[in-house]
């Protein structure tokens, strides 16, 4: 199997099956693929999308494991020498897949590439950034960010036209390439997985920091394009109000905490 695409559902069940549907229609060339989706605990029925797609093959999780441990789970039962992470808001456009796919195989020391994310309505969605400092949740989050514009445009990257293929720190998660087997600079083999301390956020910054620590490149790839109908649920109140009332900004928190303290505080 050349490639196993893995997708975790949480009460996604129409955008996950539009993101299959463009899978599909991507029209993937002289590749084999398989999909395993993650039906992470949320009581979805996917049945159904079993007998509609053929190659799908659904795992049913006791619980719900967070983004990084749905994914685990299918990256466990990946059969692939690939594997492509995809949330289900997600719309491929054609041809995405296996221009992904072809630069991982012809640039051996890169460990990890994604594609340009634009959102429904076509713009940019900043989808690569550098490693954040200690400080940088705050300054998105708060009105400090307006005194500190420098620091934080520079975290997302606003400096880089998205363009061009580029070595980057980190990638958004929502559609993320790489080999199910590597080996790093030291010739060491290893499997990459998600780290299951978090549960939700920085899981993708930390994936990003492990592929680096290991010697091998992040890399920014606009020539494959991925609509994404992206909602940042730690940011749907103003942080005043949600440092009271949302469990989903605590989560962040808990995660900012666990990143820096395995990664050090960096000011």
């Amino acid at each position: 199997m050349d490639l196993s695409i893995i997708i975790v559902n949480y009460k996604s069940k129409i955008k996950l099956e539009n993101c299959l549907v463009s899978i599909l229609n991507g029209k993937l060339q002289n590749t084999n693929y398989e999909i395993i989706v993650i039906e992470n605990n949320s009581g979805d029925d996917l049945a159904d999308l079993e007998v509609k797609f053929s190659n799908v093959k659904i795992i049913l999780s006791e619980h719900n494991l967070g983004m990084g441990g749905g994914n685990n789970l299918g990256i466990k039962a990946a059969t692939g020498e690939y594997v492509l992470i995809l949330n289900p808001d997600t719309v491929l456009r054609e041809g995405a897949i296996d221009i992904l796919l072809s630069y991982l195989k012809n640039n051996l020391r890169v460990g990890l590439v994604g594609p340009k994310l634009l959102y429904p309505d076509g713009t940019l969605q900043l989808s690569c950034s550098r490693f954040p400092n200690f400080f940088i949740p705050i300054l998105r989050r708060t009105f400090l960010g307006e005194y500190f514009k420098k620091i934080r445009d520079s975290f997302m990257m606003k400096d880089f036209d998205h363009n061009s293929i580029r070595e980057v720190d980190w990638l958004m998660g929502s559609c993320l390439m790489f080999k199910k087997n590597q080996v790093d600079n030291e010739g060491k083999s290893f499997s990459p997985s998600f780290d299951e301390r978090y549960f939700m956020y920085f899981e993708d910054t930390d994936l990003g920091r492990t592929f680096k620590s290991r010697g091998l490149k992040v890399v920014y790839n606009p020539e494959a394009v991925v609509i994404h109908d992206h909602a940042r649920e730690s940011a749907k109140h103003s942080w005043y109000i949600a440092i009271f009332t949302d469990k989903i900004t605590w989560i962040h928190i808990e995660s900012w905490l666990k990143y820096f303290i395995k990664w050090g505080f960096k000011l």
